[in-house]
């Protein structure tokens, strides 16, 4: 196996060793546990939701290059001035009311799309530059990381705090 294929294969199984462990805690949850919101006001399907818009900002924005407001459908009012604690409130206020199963529905195609097409995508792709103006050149995968394997990771800590 070539070097790129290794580190791409490692990039996939880091991705879904966190997916697994995502899913371990989320089916530890009772469904009186899933709606139950910790102090912050979020309840373990709450930052599922989220999990699941951040992976159609990774398909939608970084992959397919739309805008956030396409990818989104933000207002204009944050669509033009970005910011992603209003984003984040904003897309909890719009899922918050949305049942569990369903959610976590989403959230399940949503995650097999990301890999279908990471695993479609050459090595290549996800090193280059995200951004033609990035004075640093950072690659796509940073993007890929911070949206997958890290963010499940942080929210994963989250649910699991609730539940102790």
């Amino acid at each position: 196996m070539h070097q790129s294929e290794r580190y791409k294969q490692s990039l996939l199984k880091s991705i879904q060793r966190e997916w697994l462990a995502l899913l371990a805690v989320v089916e530890r949850l009772t469904p009186q546990q899933m709606d139950t919101p910790d102090s912050g006001g979020w309840a373990p399907k709450d930052n599922l939701a989220h999990l699941t818009q951040w992976l159609k900002v990774l398909l939608g924005y970084h992959f397919d290059r739309k805008t956030a407001k396409q990818v989104l459908g933000l207002p204009p009012e944050l669509a033009e001035n970005f910011d992603f604690n209003r984003v984040n409130a904003w897309l909890f206020e719009k899922n918050q009311q949305r049942p569990a199963e369903e959610v976590m529905d989403e959230l399940k195609a949503k995650y097999a799309e990301v890999m279908a097409r990471l695993e479609s995508m050459p090595l290549e792709t996800l090193m280059q530059p995200r951004h033609a103006d990035d004075p640093q050149k950072r690659p796509l995968v940073l993007w890929v990381l911070g949206n997958t394997t890290e963010h499940f990771a942080e929210h994963r800590a989250v649910i699991e705090r609730q539940l102790r």
